[in-house]
C-alpha cells in the first residue's frame, strides 16, 4: 500500500520537474521536437508544473486535515443587528 502511495506522489513530482525543464528550454529558445512553437512548449510546461504542484499540495493538505494538524482557520464573526437608522 505504501508503494502505491509513493508512486502516486512520485509521478506528479516527475511531471512537475519535466514541466520546469520545458519552461526553461522555452525561455532559452531550445525547441523540443514534439512541439510546434516555443509558446506551446512553455504553456505545456507551465501546465505540467502547476498540475504536479496542485496534486502534491492537495495530497499534503488532505493528509494533514485527516491527522487534525490543520486548525480551522479564522471564523467569520457575526455582529448583532443594530439600529442604524438616523433621522436627520
Amino acid at each position: 500500500m505504501r508503494i502505491i502511495a509513493l508512486f502516486l506522489l512520485a509521478l506528479p513530482a516527475i511531471l512537475a520537474t519535466y514541466g520546469i525543464k520545458l519552461m526553461r528550454d522555452a525561455f532559452f529558445g531550445e525547441l523540443t521536437d514534439i512541439f510546434m512553437h516555443i509558446i506551446v512548449q512553455f504553456i505545456v510546461g507551465l501546465g505540467l508544473f502547476a498540475g504536479g504542484l496542485y496534486f502534491i499540495g492537495g495530497f499534503i493538505l488532505h493528509r494533514d486535515r485527516k491527522r487534525h494538524l490543520i486548525k480551522g482557520g479564522k471564523k467569520k464573526q457575526v455582529f448583532p443587528m443594530r439600529n442604524t437608522c438616523f433621522y436627520g
